[in-house]
C-alpha cells in the first residue's frame, strides 16, 4: 500500500514526522509536497495521486486541516475526513471507506499524529451496510 503525503509551509514539519514514522513501519511512502504551493494545490496533488490507483491512501497536512478536507471533497471518487483523534481515523476507514484524511498542525501534536495516522492506514473498511452509504459519497461531486 502506497501513502500519499502532503503539507504546505505550515504543516511540513508534522508532515515529515509522519513520513518518519510510515517509513519506520514500513509503507511505501509518496511525498507529493511542493513548499513553495499553499494548501490548495498540495491537496490537489495529494487527492489526484490517490485516485490514480486503487489501493492508496492519503494524508494532507496544514494549520488545521479544514481547507484541505473542502478541496479534497470537491474532486469525485474521493472521500476524505478532518480527522483530530484517533478514533474518527480509524472509523472513518471503516464505516466511510474514506482514503484521504487531513490534520491541522496546529490543532494535533507529534504522538497523537501518529496515533491518528496509525489508525488511518490499519482501520479496515468493513462494508456491508455500510457500502449503501460509500455508494451515494461516490455519486457525489
Amino acid at each position: 500500500m502506497a501513502i500519499i503525503l502532503g503539507a504546505d509551509a505550515h504543516g511540513n514539519a508534522l508532515k515529515e514526522l509522519i513520513k518518519s514514522f510510515l517509513q519506520e513501519e514500513s509503507y511505501d511512502i509518496i511525498d507529493v509536497t511542493d513548499i513553495n504551493s499553499d494548501f490548495i494545490d498540495n491537496t490537489l496533488a495529494v487527492a489526484k495521486a490517490v485516485n490514480e490507483a486503487e489501493g492508496r491512501l492519503g494524508i494532507m497536512v496544514d494549520a488545521y486541516g479544514a481547507g484541505p478536507f473542502m478541496v479534497a471533497t470537491k474532486l469525485k471518487g474521493m472521500v476524505a475526513a478532518e480527522v483530530s483523534d484517533e478514533r474518527s481515523a480509524y472509523m472513518t476507514r471503516g464505516h466511510n471507506n474514506a482514503r484521504m484524511i487531513t490534520i491541522g498542525a496546529e490543532i494535533v501534536g507529534p504522538e497523537l499524529a501518529k496515533n491518528i495516522v496509525k489508525g488511518f492506514v490499519t482501520g479496515p473498511y468493513d462494508g456491508g451496510r455500510h457500502q449503501i452509504r460509500v455508494d451515494m459519497l461516490n455519486k457525489m461531486a
